[in-house]
């Protein structure tokens, strides 16, 4: 999972302009590519792309699709965002804040997991100004 872009529109050229937003940082270009069965997306990938092997189906994205429920639980409790703009604008600060209370568990013993995750949880009070629950 690279990256999460809300467009108005999911036509060609917004399919276009995702896959240079998602390239434009790195030094390679992918192997492969998995998306949602959307055409716009093939049609961009043999412009953009024409080197790079792509896959379309239903189960093989699913590891993308689990990454956007917290987005989807946000947008329940929000009870929907009122423009796509908005949406971005929560994903951009969502992402990395995400990202600082999930270790990748399945990496850790239990004994480095929990110091790792008090020491997160204090930076984050200590950045918030938030009192320690005890």
């Amino acid at each position: 999972m690279l990256d999460i872009l809300v467009q108005s529109q999911r036509n060609k050229q917004a399919a276009k302009r995702f896959f240079r937003k998602l390239l434009k940082g790195h030094q390679y270009i992918p192997r492969v590519i998995i998306t949602d069965k959307l055409k716009s997306y093939g049609a961009a990938k043999r412009e953009t792309l024409p080197g790079v092997e792509h896959r379309q189906h239903k189960r093989l994205n699913n590891r993308a699709e689990n990454s956007h429920q917290p987005t989807w639980l946000r947008e329940k409790k929000m009870r929907r965002f009122k423009s796509a703009k908005q949406v971005q604008r929560f994903l951009f600060a969502f992402g990395p804040i995400a990202g600082h209370f999930q270790p990748r568990r399945h990496c850790l013993t239990a004994g480095e997991y929990r110091p790792l995750f008090q020491d997160r949880l204090q930076t984050w009070n200590e950045a918030t100004g938030a009192k320690q629950v005890a």
